[in-house]
């Protein structure tokens, strides 16, 4: 293990335990210099002790990068992969032994802190046979959404990147996707044109939360009837201890979910675990479609489908109704249903 594969691990352990201060901009940080340091410099500075000398690294750090060097197991990273696995319940397992991809994720296009090639990477190492890669759309700005220039570019992108995994010897896919933002009266926050040029979309809100009941459920109801949407996005939109979730007519939404042939989506971030488990029973009792996604953000948050396994099995969400556990090739044909 190289002292920047040993890095890499080690900012993939901290994004799986959901750290995001010091930590984890740390080794963010002593990342970058290892990369922009001659490897001959860094074996000199391990042997000699001086690895903290350079602007970026720390104790913490140095430690890391000397026993990558040193051929060792880094004494941090065992540390942090002992300390940061993701639990799941034998019930929970049978989901996710299910499941055969991810159809909600982020990278550096939009506010995801790793290129679509290590998300990639790191879904095929977890078992995944696909992913569908969903950055924001241009609404969200704070998120650096893709407008519709630069979702072409990433369209092509992620054409390029899926013939070279091909051209490897993988049988894995990157499917083209987006979060796209539901507009206040229902609209959806990208053209027909581009929509369907896309394999999944997931439509949510992120604006106005707090609006009117009706209004609401209005709003939701016709992005969910958009024959484009395949996915509707972390329902209520809460944060657990931070934001109280949306409020809309739950029956007339998963109705609508239910026969508009939209997925309500469980999602997996563990601030998230949206919708909440009275608003999954009556998902369930709709006979909708379900979509076990982890919104990952980081290579590590990947891991969070257990989160959403567990909730799935403690509520009895039937198997046979998870998007995600089809094939790519059946969730194409599932997705193109009018």
């Amino acid at each position: 293990m190289s002292p920047e594969q040993a890095l890499l691990r080690v900012i993939h352990c901290l994004d799986r335990a959901h750290e995001t201060g010091f930590k984890a901009k740390a080794f963010t940080r002593a990342l970058d210099v290892v990369r922009s340091t001659p490897s001959a410099e860094l074996s000199d500075r391990a042997a000699n002790h001086t690895l903290t000398d350079l602007d970026g690294i720390g104790k913490s750090t140095a430690a890391v990068i000397a026993d990558a060097l040193a051929g060792r197991e880094p004494a941090y990273l065992a540390k942090i992969e002992a300390e940061s696995q993701v639990s799941i319940t034998a019930e929970g397992q049978v989901y996710r032994d299910a499941l055969r991809g991810d159809c909600h994720l982020h990278s550096t296009w939009s506010d995801g802190g790793a290129p679509i090639e290590a998300m990639a990477a790191t879904a095929m190492a977890i078992g995944h046979e696909y992913i569908v890669q969903t950055d924001h759309s241009a609404r969200l700005t704070i998120a650096h959404g893709l407008d519709e220039q630069r979702l072409s570019e990433q369209l092509d992108q992620i054409a390029a990147i899926n013939a070279d995994i091909a051209a490897a010897g993988h049988d894995f896919q990157i499917l083209a996707g987006m979060e796209v933002d539901i507009l206040l009266d229902g609209s959806l926050d990208l053209t027909d044109e581009m929509l369907e040029r896309l394999d999944v979309v997931v439509a949510s809100v992120h604006s106005k939360l707090r609006m009117d009941r009706e209004l609401m459920t209005e709003r939701m109801v016709m992005a969910v009837a958009s024959p484009h949407v395949d996915i509707l996005g972390h329902c209520t939109g809460r944060m657990i201890g931070k934001r109280p979730p949306s409020e809309f007519d739950a029956d007339y939404v998963f109705a609508a979910c239910a026969q508009f042939n939209t997925a309500v989506e469980i999602n997996c971030r563990p601030e998230r675990l949206d919708p909440p488990r009275e608003l999954l029973d009556q998902a369930i009792e709709h006979g909708c479609w379900f979509s076990i996604d982890t919104d990952a953000h980081a290579t590590g948050q990947l891991e969070w489908q257990a989160l959403g396994c567990d909730r799935a099995a403690e509520r009895g969400v039937p198997i046979d109704r998870i998007v995600n556990t089809m094939t790519a090739t059946d969730l194409l044909a599932w997705t193109a249903q009018p």
